[in-house]
């Protein structure tokens, strides 16, 4: 079986040529025959998906098996990379979380494949409202290493990315201990000020999560938190750029000043996504999932969370800024590799995204996931260059 398409990076056609879903080769050749709307490119990363499909990775009953399913649904959206996001909780319930994505990393190659790392986002983060988001107040707490260690022994190593508010007690030195232990620090759902935000860059710190929320409705118009880390050329920033978390205004003017190199695209996707339209009950409340991809809570217009895939950020992000597909997709793609240095996987070319893309629509078509050499999913339904048929998973 051969695939074909043009790399994102040159327009140069390549050929993955494949035998039992397995990739033999990837090769540049510019006398093949690729239709102009067919693209390859890194694997699509998303560093923050808390659920997929129905499955919560926060739950307290979640199992492996759940965490399988939830792989392997995003597989069938293009995201091909992750790192499972479990969110401030309960010690116990953190615990089962994170055995929860241990068991599913060992009895699945294909999902171990996929899985970067665990994203902790909390629980030592702000108590304030409004920074706090949807975490639940009464399990927020202040940096402790000796839990953490706990944590991370449970994770068999695992924990890559922590998310923290930089102003809570003993912050600061817990930075520089995760920094020196490969770890990931990224600020926030934090209420820190400018000389917190310094202290925390200065210990290591490297990445703004979901930029623009996890804060407060109302801010002071300058400084503020938002300003500060937007201006921090040692931040990169994570957005949700779903349409709703932030405006199209927000997002392109985000992304003027950070530039692309700097952002990382992130769905925040709760266990919501992916399924259709209606009421649920979701961590214990009543919310309605609209017809246009909104988590609200019941009666309100609180957001409760994000309900698209990576891809629909791609689309929206192009929507919203004007920039051109090549210039977007390395934030999807690249970029989180980047940070969470992987640059093997990047050079190996074996994490792979094959689709259509329309260009006068913006929207993105997944034709084919590749993961570490294996075809984990592949669409029958779409025309490509095809030698023989390969089954779906």
């Amino acid at each position: 079986m051969k695939i074909t398409g043009n790399f994102i990076v040159d327009h140069i056609p390549l050929e993955i040529t494949l035998m039992e879903r397995s990739v033999q080769s990837v090769k540049s050749n510019r006398e093949t025959s690729v239709k102009r709307d067919h693209f390859i490119s890194t694997a699509l990363v998303d560093i923050q998906v808390n659920g997929f499909v129905g499955n919560d990775l926060s739950d307290p009953t979640v199992t492996g098996t759940d965490v399988c399913e939830m792989v392997r649904e995003l597989w069938r959206v293009g995201t091909g990379l992750i790192c499972p996001t479990i969110v401030t909780n309960s010690f116990e319930n953190i615990s089962n979380s994170l055995k929860a994505v241990v068991k599913a990393y060992e009895s699945d190659q294909r999902v171990a494949d996929s899985i970067l790392g665990i994203h902790l986002e909390g629980p030592y983060i702000s108590e304030v409202d409004g920074p706090r988001g949807a975490h639940p107040l009464k399990h927020v707490r202040d940096p402790d290493w000796e839990e953490f260690q706990q944590l991370q022994d449970i994770a068999q190593g695992k924990i890559c990315l922590v998310t923290l508010a930089p102003e809570k007690i003993g912050a600061i030195h817990f930075i520089e201990k995760l920094v020196e232990n490969g770890i990931v620090v990224a600020i926030g759902h934090t209420n820190a000020t400018a000389e917190d935000i310094s202290a925390a860059i200065s210990a290591g710190a490297s990445l703004s999560t979901h930029l623009g929320n996890g804060a407060h409705a109302e801010i002071r118009r300058h400084p503020n938190y938002i300003w500060d880390q937007l201006a921090a050329d040692e931040l990169r920033a994570s957005l949700i750029v779903d349409g709703h978390h932030l405006p199209a205004s927000v997002v392109k003017s985000m992304i003027r000043a950070k530039t692309p190199k700097r952002c990382i695209l992130i769905s925040d996707a709760v266990s919501l996504a992916g399924l259709d339209s209606g009421n649920y009950e979701f961590a214990g409340s009543a919310v309605e999932l609209t017809e246009d991809r909104v988590v609200r809570l019941a009666g309100t217009e609180y957001l409760a969370g994000s309900a698209i895939e990576l891809v629909k950020g791609i689309e929206n992000t192009i929507k919203f800024t004007g920039l051109s597909l090549q210039k977007v997709i390395p934030m999807a793609t690249l970029h989180p590799l980047i940070i969470l240095n992987e640059k093997e996987r990047i050079e190996k070319m074996r994490d792979l995204f094959v689709f259509k893309y329309a260009s006068e629509s913006q929207e993105i078509t997944p034709v084919a996931t590749i993961v570490n050499g294996e075809l984990v999913y592949y669409d029958n339904n779409i025309n490509v260059r095809n030698e023989a048929e390969c089954g779906t998973n």
